[in-house]
């Protein structure tokens, strides 16, 4: 059944090159990559994207060293990411909640025990979405 969703394409093109440099810990050059497909986008997949591109923002500034901008953009990717569905867009959308939720957790009590892998964005197979 088709709801006007369209599933995105993370096999190719600017959102698979942008999953390729987030995984590669490039998060300022994977915002950029889904920025241009952002500005292209209708919602809902507009509002999901935002919220990766707001996740990769948030790694792209702790890794500079500013906590406190990481921690606001990660609490906002996650009320994007918490409004979806298990499975959303053509990604994984329960286990990077709950990979952020540890990280924010973390992060708002002081940031000594933070995990040394960022949230991953695990793409699924398109025929298994519903």
């Amino acid at each position: 059944m088709d709801c006007g969703i369209t599933p995105l394409d993370w096999s190719s093109g600017a959102l698979a090159e942008g999953l390729a440099c987030y995984r590669g810990g490039e998060f300022f050059l994977a915002h950029e990559h889904w920025e241009s497909v952002w500005l292209g986008l209708q919602e809902p997949e507009k509002s999901f994207l935002q919220g990766l591109i707001q996740l990769a923002a948030a790694f792209h500034h702790l890794w500079r060293g500013n906590a406190a901008g990481a921690t606001s953009l990660l609490r906002r990717a996650l009320r994007r990411l918490e409004s979806r569905p298990a499975v959303f867009g053509g990604i994984a959308v329960a286990p990077l909640r709950a990979d952020v939720r540890d990280w924010l957790c973390r992060l708002e009590n002081g940031g000594s025990d933070i995990p040394q892998d960022f949230p991953q964005i695990r793409p699924i197979e398109q025929s298994s979405e519903p």
